[in-house]
């Protein structure tokens, strides 16, 4: 039975992996990246983690449907005390959990609910856009106003949690298109060249810090739940590139800081924990593999990651 984990957090606990693939945790992978929590976007009765790795739950919408079991996530809450539950997977986005600012509000209030009171020590993370920008700050603010206008108080939030992404936001073509309920056309132009800017990421967590404040979630916890890069080799994202990007994130995560818009019970840092994509994809995404899907090794990024994880 795992036991409540919290901020401030140890170095192996911030860092995070999302498991697309099973296979990929053969030959204790997680072991020798050196990470110290998962998730694979889904509610799963059994941890889904090799020892001392700590599986984070993951309750998927479609269309503000809730796709799993009300009892069967109570009952897992109170076999399992003390675990994070993400509400939903990018909901702003049409192809994943597709959800408008409404329904969000609704099934989160609903699955807070039934969260708390199977375990009052479960810890409710709210959010899970694909990247923080000005078009998704905005679809969080109608989720907020849908939140009091449905139920009259204050949406509760024990952490948010959102992706990191860097993504065109135009309807209809290529990125992560416009949210559900919006009626805007465009936000984010980015190019795909800028795909691994870490000046236009690190940008993106402050500004969603100061959102976070100004909106009276001062102090509250922040994780990035996934990010990594999507593109691909021949779009010029080789290894090293893809490495560079890695491990420049890596840096921000450890060290900013502010004494502002930081979380004070975590020493003032902007970001409590992180998750990469992914372990391994043999599908759509294989860019940032950090195990070859077939043979369950290491890849290069693998290594890096670990190097790095290993050293801190």
């Amino acid at each position: 039975m795992p036991n409540p984990i919290g901020p401030p957090y140890s170095t192996r606990q911030r860092f995070g992996v999302g498991i697309a693939e099973g296979r990929t945790m053969r030959n204790n992978n997680l072991g020798k990246l050196g990470v110290g929590w998962n998730i694979v976007w889904g509610v799963y009765a059994t941890d889904f983690h090799a020892s001392g790795v700590e599986f984070v739950q993951t309750v998927r919408l479609q269309q503000g449907r809730i796709r799993s079991g009300l009892d069967q996530i109570a009952a897992i809450a109170r076999q399992q005390p003390g675990m994070m539950w993400l509400i939903s997977n990018e909901p702003d986005v049409i192809w994943q959990d597709n959800s408008t600012p409404e329904q969000y509000a609704t099934a989160y209030h609903t699955l807070y609910a039934a969260l708390k009171e199977a375990d009052p020590s479960s810890r409710i993370a709210a959010g899970g856009i694909s990247q923080p920008t000005p078009l998704r700050r905005q679809y969080l603010d109608h989720v907020l106003a849908e939140y009091r206008k449905q139920f009259g108080e204050e949406m509760p939030v024990d952490v948010w949690n959102i992706h990191n992404f860097i993504l065109q936001e135009k309807r209809g073509d290529w990125g992560v298109d416009i949210p559900p309920g919006m009626s805007a056309n465009s936000g984010e132009l980015y190019t795909i060249d800028d795909h691994d800017n870490l000046d236009i990421f690190r940008q993106q967590i402050v500004d969603f810090r100061r959102w976070m404040n100004d909106r009276g979630f001062a102090g509250k916890e922040l994780i990035v739940s996934e990010y990594g890069i999507l593109m691909y080799a021949d779009y010029g994202f080789d290894t090293p590139r893809v490495s560079r990007f890695m491990l420049g994130t890596f840096d921000y995560f450890m060290t900013a800081a502010d004494g502002v818009l930081g979380m004070p019970a975590d020493g003032h840092h902007l970001v409590q924990r992180w998750c990469w994509y992914s372990l391994g994809d043999s599908g759509q995404y294989p860019t940032g593999n950090l195990v070859d899907p077939d043979t369950a090794e290491l890849t290069e990024l693998g290594r890096d990651f670990a190097t790095y994880t290993h050293s801190h």
